[in-house]
């Protein structure tokens, strides 16, 4: 029997535009050689220009979803995205909590790029409470990570996320009014490593997400945190680039570029 590819839990919403969400999870750790598990948290009604709505699905759902795949596949590396709200956000924090040699890639999705508001303070205090002391990396842009650390500078939150249990923050910063996107990945006593990348032009939707997946599939093939978190920045930015804007609103990635611009 041929051996199995690793496998990557994404535990995230659905976004039916494909560009965020469980898609996009799917398609960038296929991209790159896993094999993609999914747990739906949420169903959201959105289009490629904002998120009108979100329905969290019932905890027990969520937790039943967990439990029976983890009690029959081995999983390399977990991948949170859109959780919907805290009581979802509660019983992924207790199944995981169950699987703590499981690296677990967070991506704390706290608001729509076009605006709408994705997370409750409860959901913010679940995360803080809960998730952080599971995480391996947490990947929050400089409003997420503001938001989350409530500190100024994004050095104090980083500090502040670090303190709260995570091994590795990774704040990307196409957020910040710079010529370029400059992201930095925070360890507890080591200097933070940066990367530069010339900033895209428009608005791109699913870069989140695509990003953390990414991470966390280099990870389950084997590369170190620090090897796995430079190679997905540039395979997002490459997907970005690659991407189109199918509807009336952001570019959405193309996640299988390599495949569709072989020399």
């Amino acid at each position: 029997m041929r051996p199995s590819l690793p496998i990557v839990l994404s535990i995230s919403g659905h976004d039916p535009s494909g560009g965020a969400g469980i898609q996009a999870d799917i398609e960038a750790i296929t991209a790159l050689g896993c094999r993609a598990a999914t747990v739906v948290t949420c169903i959201t009604v959105q289009d490629t220009v904002d998120v009108r709505r979100v329905a969290p699905l019932a905890p027990d759902l969520v937790d039943e979803q967990l439990r029976t795949l983890m009690n029959d596949i081995k999983v390399r590396v977990i991948k949170i995205g859109l959780l919907g709200d805290a009581a979802v956000a509660d019983v992924v924090a207790a199944v995981l909590s169950d699987h703590p040699d499981i690296p677990v890639i967070l991506d704390p999705v706290l608001a729509a790029g076009g605006g709408q508001e994705l997370a409750a303070r409860d959901l913010i205090r679940s995360i803080q409470g809960n998730l952080l002391p599971l995480t391996r990396l947490i990947t929050p842009n400089s409003p997420e990570a503001r938001r989350l650390a409530d500190r100024p500078s994004l050095e104090e939150c980083a500090t502040n996320l670090l303190q709260g249990g995570c091994q590795a923050v990774l704040i990307t910063g196409t957020h910040e009014q710079k010529p370029e996107v400059t992201n930095l990945l925070y360890r507890v006593g080591q200097e933070p490593l940066r990367s530069t990348w010339p900033r895209l032009a428009g608005s791109h939707h699913g870069s989140g997400c695509t990003l953390a997946s990414s991470i966390a599939a280099l990870l389950a093939v084997g590369l170190t945190l620090e090897e796995a978190v430079l190679e997905g920045q540039k395979y997002t930015w490459d997907a970005l680039s690659f991407g189109t804007a199918p509807g009336k609103g952001q570019s959405l990635p193309d996640r299988f570029f390599r495949y569709r611009n072989k020399p």
